[in-house]
């Protein structure tokens, strides 16, 4: 058996795992997880009993290390060796976990709303002993105040907390009562993240500064008018942050459009934009220019080639005459371009690559010194 998971984003994408709260279900990452779906592979997983995770995965007297153990079989059924993860309150304690005893596995780690040691161990087994002996319909009951600020909710989040297996939410709340990371946390060698909501009365900012400061190179969050699930009420800021996390500053995607398209054209497609076109705008800085152009797996001369023989063969010549000048600006030759041009005549059609080159033919001799 293995955890109960949702997989959105392209298979080919770095892998992202998302760790959810006790008491919710992978819903919590609704508003979130389709957004980085575009640039990354999100897995999201339920806990032992949540959602439709078996009850049976864990059981009394269960650590954050086993359900640590249960997340790297889940990778590894999917063929995942190497992840980024981010996790809220005990999920992100299983991310601390990994992060920890499995340094090999995590490229990067983002901390949401948790703690290297979540209070005391008696108010976790007194839980405990309540749920097995009378259910989770009372304790569900407050989830809303205890989980969001003021008069926010998520009917569905508070349904998962209900429905949720008492044994295993126990056993979880037995490995809480255990957790400790305070002494190992100076070990963590992976680029981390840690979120605070300033309304969190669970795990306030303070748990928060208090791994920060202990990580090497920590980046610490804060989010006004977030409680303990920061990621179903605020959920811009925690995209906001992540993307930062994940994809470097936001400018990275733009510098490179800029370096390879030039100032001007940025400038006018800059200068067009409206709030209509603005999250398309947003999503080639982000994806187009902040992903694939600043792979390092081939050059910005390779991308050159590729992008125009793609734009030949699909008769976009407007795009090919932008692509042409960013080519020259990159330093390909007229040589070079016209053997491109000449491959595309052999697999893209006569006729296409006709086209191409009386584009190519006027771009060159608009800009002859270029490059």
């Amino acid at each position: 058996m293995t955890l109960h998971h949702l997989l959105e984003g392209p298979a080919s994408a770095p892998p992202l795992l998302l760790g959810p709260s006790l008491g919710t279900s992978y819903a919590l990452w609704d508003e979130v997880a389709p957004e980085l779906a575009v640039s990354h592979r999100v897995v999201r997983w339920d806990l032992p009993g949540h959602g439709g995770s078996p009850a049976g995965l864990i059981g009394a007297g269960a650590t954050v290390a086993d359900l640590a153990g249960l997340v790297l079989d889940l990778a590894d059924s999917l063929g995942v060796q190497r992840f980024a993860y981010a996790g809220v309150s005990l999920g992100g304690a299983v991310g601390l976990q990994l992060a920890v005893r499995h340094p090999e596995r995590v490229a990067s780690l983002a901390v949401l709303c948790s703690s290297a040691r979540f209070g005391g161990a008696g108010p976790w087994r007194e839980r405990a002993a309540r749920v097995r002996r009378e259910g989770l319909a009372q304790l569900a009951e407050s989830a809303g105040a205890r989980w969001f600020a003021g008069d926010f909710t998520v009917p569905r989040l508070v349904r998962d907390h209900r429905e949720a297996d008492p044994e295993a939410y126990a056993a979880c709340c037995d490995a809480l009562a255990a957790f400790d990371l305070t002494g190992g946390l100076s070990g963590i060698g992976a680029p981390t993240l840690l979120v605070a909501g300033r309304e969190d009365p669970a795990t306030p900012p303070a748990h928060l500064r208090e791994i920060a400061d202990a990580v090497p190179h920590a980046t610490l969050v804060e989010i006004p008018g977030a409680s303990h699930l920061a990621p179903a009420q605020c959920p811009e800021a925690v995209l906001a942050a992540l993307r930062t996390h994940l994809d470097g500053p936001p400018g990275r995607g733009t510098r490179v459009r800029r370096e390879v398209l030039g100032d001007a054209h940025v400038d006018r497609a800059q200068a067009r934009q409206s709030a209509f076109t603005a999250p398309f705008q947003d999503f080639i800085s982000r994806y187009a220019w902040g992903e694939i152009w600043t792979d390092p797996t081939l050059t910005r001369r390779e991308r050159s080639m590729i992008t125009m023989t793609a734009l030949v063969a699909h008769g976009h010549y407007d795009e090919l005459a932008l692509h042409l000048h960013a080519a020259r600006r990159g330093g390909l030759t007229p040589d070079e371009i016209g053997a491109v041009l000449l491959q595309t005549a052999v697999y893209c059609g006569v006729p296409a690559a006709n086209s191409a080159f009386a584009v190519a033919q006027r771009v060159l001799a608009e800009e002859p010194d270029e490059g």
